[in-house]
């Protein structure tokens, strides 16, 4: 699964590669490694507004029938094999935006229980900048009457070099091809068309 990533170029490389703008530059996140778990702020590019790079909106998607917010932590990643189907994110498949990154992290078990693993980074041969597909969701906190936006990233089955590094599990985050980006966006291919173990050309090392 995708719970690490790392998103460490500057504003002004991350408007250009996306052509876009950073709606609120001073939450913009820049960081060698961010944990899912911590629930950040991740720069995203939704369908409705591709013009703008979000900066409020938080990893771990809220559905809108959530009671609160501690639902998250069960939605950093959402299966593309069952996200038609998962009540978490089946009302959430048609807000499809681009997770900005640069890099995600994964460990390989060297032990069938893990009390040996080595961290790998891996990043596109492509670009220095790549974008997951996503999903994602408004939450209106009962309590507060506030607007809580948040996101998940979406997994499929590892291609054959994920096999090796994730070999606990064998998944890994859908990561787009630029070629492809627009496709997710605006939904001009199923959701399901994204389903297979995906062939971006990644650059893995041991760190």
């Amino acid at each position: 699964m995708c719970y690490y990533s790392e998103q460490s170029e500057p504003l002004l490389k991350v408007e250009k590669r996306f052509n876009a703008k950073v709606d609120q530059p001073a939450l913009f996140l820049q960081s060698d490694f961010i944990v899912g778990f911590e629930y950040l702020n991740v720069p995203v590019i939704l369908n409705t507004s591709p013009e703008i790079i979000a900066t409020n909106y938080h990893w771990g998607l809220v559905p809108s029938w959530s009671k609160d917010i501690d639902f998250r932590k069960n939605t950093l990643n959402a299966r593309i094999e069952t996200i038609d189907e998962k009540p978490s994110f089946r009302n959430s498949t048609s807000n499809r935006c681009l997770v900005i990154a640069s890099a995600f992290f994964e460990w390989h078990w060297n032990d069938e229980k893990g009390k040996s693993k080595d961290k790998y980074r891996v990043s596109s041969s492509e670009s220095e900048l790549f974008a997951f597909a996503g999903i994602y969701e408004t939450w209106l906190n009962p309590a507060t009457g506030t607007n809580y936006n948040s996101f998940s990233i979406v997994t499929t089955a590892a291609n054959k070099q994920m096999e090796y590094i994730h070999n606990h599990k064998k998944r890994m985050p859908i990561m787009l091809k630029q070629g492809d980006e627009m496709a997710w966006l605006y939904g001009r291919t199923s959701v399901q068309d994204f389903a297979f173990p995906y062939s971006a050309d990644l650059l893995a090392f041991k760190v």
